[in-house]
C-alpha cells in the first residue's frame, strides 16, 4: 500500500513547487485566469480554493497565514477585500481547470485555470496601465 499519495511532485524539489505555487497562485488573483499545463492547473486549484476560504474568514490570523503562502502584499489585499466578497455566499468550488490543447513544443497538455465568475477586466489590467502611464508622460513632453 502507497501511502503519503497527497499530492503531485511535478519532477520539482519542495522549496521550489512551494515558490512555483506562490507565484501562481498571485497572479491567479491578480489575473483571474492563467494559462499553464493541466497537471499545475489542477494542483493549484486546491491551493487557490483554499487560500479563498482563508479570505472569507477574513481574521487577522487568515491574513497572516495567506501572507505567509503566496507572499505578495497586493495579492493578499485583493484576497481579502474584493474575493472575499465576491465568494461570501459560495460553499466552494471557487475555481475552474478547463483544457486547452496542447503546447506546440513538447505537446504538454495545456489548461486555463480561472476564478468562478470572475472580472473580465481584471486580465492585464496592469499592463493597460502601464501603457496608459506611459503614454500620458509622452504627452506631456
Amino acid at each position: 500500500m502507497r501511502h503519503g499519495n497527497g499530492y503531485r511532485k511535478l519532477n520539482r524539489t519542495h522549496e521550489h513547487r512551494k515558490a512555483m505555487f506562490a507565484n501562481m497562485a498571485s497572479s491567479l488573483i491578480e489575473h483571474e485566469q492563467i494559462k499553464t499545463t493541466l497537471p499545475k492547473a489542477k494542483e493549484l486549484r486546491r491551493i487557490i480554493d483554499k487560500l479563498v476560504t482563508l479570505g472569507k474568514k477574513g481574521d487577522l490570523n487568515s491574513r497572516r497565514i495567506a501572507a505567509a503562502q503566496i507572499k505578495q502584499n497586493p495579492a493578499v489585499a485583493k484576497l481579502f477585500s474584493e474575493l472575499a466578497d465576491r465568494y461570501k455566499d459560495r460553499q466552494g468550488g471557487y475555481s475552474r481547470v478547463l483544457k486547452a490543447g496542447f503546447r506546440y513544443g513538447d505537446m504538454a497538455p495545456m489548461a486555463i485555470i480561472e476564478l468562478v465568475d470572475r472580472n473580465p477586466e481584471a486580465k492585464g489590467a496592469a499592463d493597460r496601465d502601464r501603457v496608459a502611464e506611459e503614454e500620458a508622460m509622452l504627452a506631456e513632453d
